[in-house]
């Protein structure tokens, strides 16, 4: 049945039991009394019975089940109004479950609301507006002051205050100009852009974000998994026992109430609601959790492995010297340029940047192209060969490195710079120094985790061992691994898994793309990580800033915390209830009154989780602990 109907069934059942109580007040125990009332129990009672009917179709015992047999006994018994109560209550209950989940789904819905519909494009210099999902790669589009970015793309032309939060959730705008990325679905400010288009529709950050969170929301967590499988045994079980009871005591009032109250409404839905919201809230502040299990598995983290470059540091370095032996600087420059206009790597990137920033053409094409995993690259430019990588690389390729570059790279790594080496035909003929700044929220980031409880942070990165250790040292990091290849750290994080620890490995290149894989929780650095690391991860930092990392390990613990506040407030009010039942002092409508009423403090109690960051409410047996946060700071009230 319609969610619409469904409603409006719940709406008019409510309706008749006001009437029938103007008619008891006006005359008790007539006639139309029990005909308003029986009309009632029917109206709520067959979504119900149709629910209970399509479960058993599939071999499934769910509890409308319970609230069907408990709700027809009433009738045959006479008890009009238990029956209209609990048919009308349990639908009740349905529908604030439904509107709960509907609003913990309104980021969502308010993302897609977002997608824009037209684009203007510049064609044979002409402006044109188009449907958005007409617009093709490689077009120019035109964005006005206000107007909405339609497309994923580089910025050509322009520039503008970009409001960003539907991609990172951060809602201060970050200004975009020449050569910089922009997002489909942002919003230009104040300015006028032309963007070169990279991504068009479905293959847009934006239209993946909805789709990771739509498919985040259909993934169960293991506790979810477990109650459907508990009610699947629990339903059948309350039947069988409220037939013993009523057999004992004769009293078949007492076997439908029992039915009746045993219902765990509250049970059932009490993992799903605090998911479910904590999944919403997530969206909404720019982080993306791809599921519950997802969820309980970031809660029980203990231990976080990080990347070093574009993860730790800003992933922009720039060349700080060129060292050249033999040849200039400018031509030791071109020709390590021309040979890395082949590669994918950050680092050859950079150098490729500095070659353009110094006016220098690169004309000649590099052939026999050999990527060296973790070591660099080899190439012919010129009839010669060319390689570009880091020491164990040339060595491993037999290229003797003198006294004098050898003491120089050491000095340059001292400096917190990494060396590459460039040699030609075996000879080294220069060294190209580039370094990478610290994130600024960084220092901050990791003493937040200390405090969020995790207990070791480390570092497994490809880079020199004394660079690698001048970012530990200012970072705090506990340990450090440097030189390593992909398959390096993934030995690494299966080892500390293997030790009993919880491992999350963050990370944004497509090396840190099979450590994620093997971590218990991998997490991409949203803005700078590539397309195979952010569909490897289990969570997507789409800010693309660290001090959104504890935010998450604290999102998922309230989520999990809050979920089992549910789980014990759900058993610990059926079971009370079942016990006022069998000692005769609760009765069967006020029995469902009190269920529907836990049902609803379930739904309130997740619905908390939507409001975090501003408020935070961790809820830990025995203890509890009540933490506010603000942009001034953070107080915390302990009891």
């Amino acid at each position: 049945m319609k969610t619409k109907n469904r409603s409006i069934l719940t709406l008019v059942s409510g309706g008749l039991l006001l009437a029938a109580l103007a008619v008891y007040l006006i005359n008790p125990g007539s006639l139309a009394q029990d005909i308003i009332l029986i009309v009632a129990a029917i109206l709520a009672g067959v979504p119900i019975a149709i629910k209970a009917f399509k479960a058993l179709r599939m071999k499934a015992f769910s509890i409308d089940l319970l609230v069907t047999i408990a709700v027809i006994g009433a009738m045959i018994i006479g008890e009009y109004v238990e029956a209209a109560v609990v048919s009308f209550l349990f639908l009740f209950g349905h529908y604030l479950e439904g509107r709960t989940l509907r609003k913990t789904r309104a980021s969502l819905k308010s993302l897609m609301d977002m997608a824009p519909l037209e684009a203007t494009i510049l064609k044979n210099g002409k402006r044109i507006t188009i449907p958005a999902d007409e617009v093709q790669v490689g077009d120019h589009v035109i964005v006005q002051p206000g107007g909405r970015i339609p497309v994923d793309g580089i910025v050509i032309s322009g520039q503008s205050l970009i409001n960003q939060a539907a991609i990172t959730g951060e809602s201060v705008p970050v200004r975009k100009t020449k050569g910089d990325q922009v997002f489909s679905s942002t919003i230009s400010d104040n300015g006028y852009l032309e963007i070169l288009t990279e991504k068009v529709g479905d293959d847009t950050t934006f239209a993946k974000i909805i789709e990771l969170v739509e498919e985040a929301q259909e993934t169960k967590a293991k506790a979810q998994k477990f109650m459907e499988r508990f009610a699947a045994y629990y339903t059948p079980g309350i039947i069988i026992l409220s037939v013993i009871v009523g057999l004992i005591t004769q009293n078949v009032h007492l076997a439908l109430t029992f039915l009746v109250i045993a219902c765990p409404g509250a049970l059932v839905i009490s993992v799903p609601v605090s998911i479910v919201a904590g999944i919403g809230n997530g969206a909404k502040n720019g982080i993306l959790i791809k599921g519950g299990d997802k969820m309980e598995n970031l809660a029980k983290v203990n231990t976080l492995v990080f990347d070093k470059t574009g993860t730790l540091t800003k992933g922009q370095p720039e060349v700080t010297d060129i060292q050249a032996y033999g040849i200039s600087t400018d031509e030791l420059l071109q020709l390590t340029a021309e040979v890395e206009v082949t590669s994918e790597h950050h680092l050859g990137k950079t150098i490729v940047k500095k070659a353009k920033e110094n006016g220098l053409e690169l004309v000649n094409q590099p052939t026999d192209v050999e990527i060296m995993k973790g070591h660099g690259l080899r190439a012919k430019l010129d009839a010669k060969q060319i390689y570009i990588g880091n020491k164990s690389g040339a060595e491993k390729l037999g290229i003797t490195i003198d006294t004098e570059a050898n003491d120089y790279m050491l000095q340059q790594q001292k400096n917190g710079n990494t060396s590459v080496f460039i040699a030609r035909n075996n000879k080294v003929i220069g060294i190209i120094s580039i370094a990478d700044q610290v994130r600024k929220e960084a220092p901050a980031t990791m003493e937040q985790l200390r405090n969020a409880g995790i207990d070791d942070l480390m570092m497994l990165t490809g880079d020199n061992e004394l660079v690698a250790q001048k970012v530990a040292h200012q970072l705090g990091i506990d340990k450090v691994y440097s030189e390593l290849l992909p398959e390096d750290k993934v030995t690494k994080v299966a080892g500390l898994k293997t030790s009993g620890r919880n491992v999350a490995m963050v990370g944004d290149g497509i090396n840190d793309a099979p450590a994620i894989a093997t971590a218990d929780v991998g997490i991409a650095m949203g803005g700078t990580a590539t397309d195979v690391t952010m569909q490897t991860a289990d969570i997507i930092l789409m800010s693309d800033k660290l001090d959104k990392l504890p935010y998450a390990i604290e999102l998922a613990k309230a989520t999990i915390s809050n979920m089992k506040q549910n789980t014990y407030f759900a058993l610990i009010t059926v079971a009370l209830l079942l016990v006022g039942v069998l000692t005769d002092n609760i009765h069967l409508a006020s029995g469902m009154l009190i269920h529907e009423i836990s049902v609803i403090l379930v739904i309130l109690n997740a619905v908390r989780l939507v409001r975090i960051p501003k408020y935070q409410i961790r809820f830990k047996w025995p203890n509890f602990k009540i933490k506010t946060r603000t942009e001034r700071g953070e107080t915390q009230l302990a009891m």
